[in-house]
């Protein structure tokens, strides 16, 4: 059984240099990331042909960035690992990229986004990594910005891997309670492997 990163240390150390350099140039893991960001924007449902201004939450070495691109959007990345944030300038990405913790909240005007997407990040805030860290505390945190930073109507799509269905709970309480709608998509459901929570 594979031991949880966020179990192993908090992002900002668990993504040092080395684990970045890997996570950004390993075949398997950028396929992986861009069908979670492929699916992520769909599930955004952005009017065709229109180029979006979009947020990548945890935007790591910039791979779903790198999606949005293809797709003809803007976007701006926020991440808390230096070491990730320097793979993604490696590899030129085009969004401008922001070093900072989620769960400090997002630093943007209001209405600025026209939507936003997370891969594989949000788990990460269910855990607290120091003595002052409080999981609900920090995703209201997160969610009151983001709900804020969006433009009205537009939607964030997370793709999570939660440890159990408390984490899926206090997600999903949380968001709803800045503001949120919608909930949670399974896709495929049946497969231990393939299961995809967004």
């Amino acid at each position: 059984l594979m031991s949880r990163p966020e179990h192993i240390a908090p992002p900002e150390i668990f993504y040092d240099e080395e684990e970045a350099k890997k996570y950004g140039s390993s075949s398997r893991m950028r396929d992986i990331q861009a069908k979670m960001s492929i699916r992520a924007l769909e599930l955004l449902n952005l009017p065709p042909g229109d180029p979006a201004f979009l947020l990548d939450l945890g935007c790591g070495s910039g791979l779903s960035g790198q999606i949005l691109e293809e797709a003809g959007h803007q976007w701006v990345g926020l991440d808390i690992s230096p070491h990730m944030l320097e793979v993604a300038q490696e590899q030129e990405a085009e969004g401008d990229l922001i070093l900072g913790d989620l769960g400090d909240g997002v630093p943007f005007r209001p209405g600025m986004f026209d939507g936003a997407v997370s891969i594989s990040a949000l788990q990460w805030l269910c855990n607290a990594d120091k003595r002052w860290h409080v999981p609900k505390k920090r995703l209201i945190k997160l969610f009151e910005t983001l709900y804020a930073s969006l433009r009205r109507g537009a939607r964030a799509v997370f793709q999570l891997y939660p440890e159990n269905s408390e984490q899926v709970e206090l997600i999903t309480m949380c968001a709803m309670t800045c503001g949120f709608t919608g909930g949670m998509v399974v896709d495929f459901p049946h497969s231990a492997k393939a299961k995809k929570y967004f």
